[in-house]
């Protein structure tokens, strides 16, 4: 029997290795799915009509969704956030696979002196910090918390309340780490386990039983522990009174980032002379300490650095100038400049294709999207916004933008026609067999501040000392 091609999305991150044992001992693994993976395209020994691609974890039920792929494994979290805002979607909760890790909470920071979220006082509007847009808003809904502001981030949520949000809902291993980052969780929404996802379509059209076969016997029954939270919070509350800590009184707030730039950040701030407790060495912290007493300091993703320095929550921060010119795209009248470069971290913010596309540059890209060659052209890129404008100034369309969350070479050319993104050598945009045919602009590291911070009356003496370490740093 001829079977037709299947095709699996399976995660990296923090389920990778777990779901690389899982599927060994159903006997569906693929070669070179492991904790050292460095492919994205992936092949079945076993069954001819069997591949697999491998995503960033959120990627996952957007791609099953959309048809490009019959089954995924993701956590429950990301099929909870598709589906809260798109119920109606073609996305199938097949199973629970028996494995998973943490939990998905509605946290809040220790200083309220809360321990459930019926304890929580209403009537103001509540500032709801995750990387779970959607959920956070179905949560808000379903609790009935009134008036609410959702604050979306990249992540680092656990970095924000008090001060920059009431209340965070965030995925956590334990109540040791919610501790740890002096949080408190109000009501736990459900655990984070493994799922099994398909495409609709897919379970009605295709003959998947070989597949399905293999998988079944580790099905295991849902419990929906979200519903059960819900039933307590029914109670009038009253207004929800500031928690004022020491982070208010602090006369300039500082950003510095996690990830990639974490390391060089550091080894600037030794070269300035700066001594922040909590952000190098073996302990890490959130929320870094200075010698400073005038000086309040937080550690959160650079992607959402621009935004939180032009709502106010910060005076300075350390980012990329491509999430500084991302934002920029956006929000053209945003107060936020750069304000000195930093020096490491250098990218190129470049356009790729397939090596199989005969285009070489973005001429040849639009006559073959205006003969229809590639109409509409797929466009994978964490940069949408830039993404947005690069397509509108070279006339290229039409054209379909697709979000991604990291791993984006992953897309082409199956998933996707184009690439703009971030590469430091082009080695890995070539393993993939792409090609550049266009480069935005170079990035590296930057100080961005506030434009009206930078004026104040009482701030400015102490940005411009900050300015002036780092320009000493950046000397030496």
């Amino acid at each position: 029997m001829e079977y037709q091609p299947v095709r699996f999305a399976l995660p990296k991150g923090r389920f990778l290795s777990s779901t690389a044992e899982f599927l060994k001992e159903v006997g569906l693994s693929f070669s070179g799915y492991d904790a050292k993976t460095r492919q994205y395209c992936l092949e079945s020994a076993e069954f001819p009509y069997l591949s697999a691609k491998v995503f960033q974890a959120k990627d996952i039920p957007v791609q099953v969704a959309v048809g490009n792929y019959d089954f995924g494994i993701c956590g429950l979290d990301w099929i909870e956030e598709l589906q809260t805002r798109y119920p109606a979607s073609a996305l199938v909760s097949v199973a629970n696979l028996g494995y998973g890790d943490g939990n998905v909470c509605v946290a809040a920071s220790e200083k309220l002196g809360l321990s459930r979220l019926d304890e929580l006082p209403g009537g103001g509007a509540y500032r709801i910090v995750s990387e779970y847009p959607n959920l956070a808003e179905g949560m808000a809904l379903d609790f009935r918390l009134g008036e609410f502001r959702i604050i979306p981030v990249w992540g680092a949520a656990e970095a924000y309340p008090p001060e920059n949000a009431d209340l965070a809902v965030l995925w956590h291993e334990g109540e040791t780490e919610l501790k740890a980052q002096r949080l408190v969780s109000l009501a736990e929404l459900f655990p984070v386990m493994a799922y099994l996802i398909a495409n609709r379509k897919s379970l009605e059209n295709k003959d998947l039983s070989q597949i399905l076969g293999r998988l079944s016997p580790r099905f295991v029954a849902r419990e929906d522990t979200s519903r059960a939270a819900r039933e307590f919070f029914r109670r009038d509350r009253t207004a929800l009174k500031p928690v004022l800590t020491g982070w208010q009184a602090k006369e300039i707030k500082l950003a510095l980032p996690d990830g990639h730039q974490h390391g060089p950040t550091t080894q600037l701030l030794e070269r300035a002379g700066l001594n922040f407790r909590g952000y190098s060495g073996r302990r890490i912290s959130r929320r870094p300490v200075s010698d400073l007493d005038w000086l309040g300091i937080k550690m959160i993703r650079p992607q959402d650095m621009p935004l939180q320095v032009a709502n106010g929550n910060f005076d300075l921060a350390i980012t990329g100038e491509d999430w500084l010119r991302e934002h920029l795209s956006r929000f053209p009248s945003s107060p936020v400049e750069k304000l000195l470069g930093l020096g490491f971290g250098g990218v190129r913010i470049v356009v790729a294709i397939s090596q199989d596309v005969p285009a070489d540059n973005v001429d040849d890209l639009r006559s073959l999207v205006q003969e229809g060659k590639l109409a509409p052209i797929r466009v994978a890129s964490e940069y949408v916004n830039l993404a947005d404008k690069y397509l509108r100034d070279n006339r290229i369309d039409p054209y379909k933008l697709i979000p991604t969350w990291g791993a984006s070479e992953a897309f082409l050319p199956d998933d996707a026609d184009l690439l703009i993104d971030n590469t430091e050598t082009g080695k890995t945009l070539e393993q993939h067999r792409l090609k550049v045919i266009d480069v935005l602009f170079r990035s590296s590291a930057c100080l961005i501040g506030n434009k009206d911070s930078i004026i104040q009356l009482g701030k400015e003496e102490k940005i411009e000392f900050f300015l002036a370490a780092f320009r000493g740093a950046v000397l030496q």
